[in-house]
């Protein structure tokens, strides 16, 4: 997670128990389109996911993904990332853990 987006800054609510951590995917052309022409514009609308907990804190995950445009066909890009289990709103290695442990 930390090599494609960027800790934009986070959230500790102590009396919540929470902790949210809010995430910017990094301006590097992915490489599946390094062949292409393309410019950042901006991003799709933030996607908020639950993850492990951490120090007894629950821990929501806010992504922002960047699209790209491509310059020469004027068509929309965007990397095919899978951090969501079928289903849920949490990220995959979270659900297959709870999975797991309440089969």
């Amino acid at each position: 997670m930390v090599d494609n987006f960027d800790l934009i800054r986070s959230e500790r609510l102590e009396k919540d128990e929470v902790l949210h951590l809010y995430f910017e995917e990094k301006a590097d052309i992915p490489a599946e389109f390094s062949h292409l022409k393309l410019h950042s514009k901006g991003f799709y609308p933030e996607a908020t996911l639950q993850d492990f907990p951490l120090r007894g804190f629950k821990v929501f995950l806010h992504i922002k993904r960047r699209r790209w445009i491509d310059l020469t066909s004027g068509e929309l890009k965007t990397r095919a990332w899978n951090l969501v289990a079928d289903g849920t709103r949490m990220t995959k290695e979270f659900a297959a853990f709870l999975k797991e442990i309440y089969g």
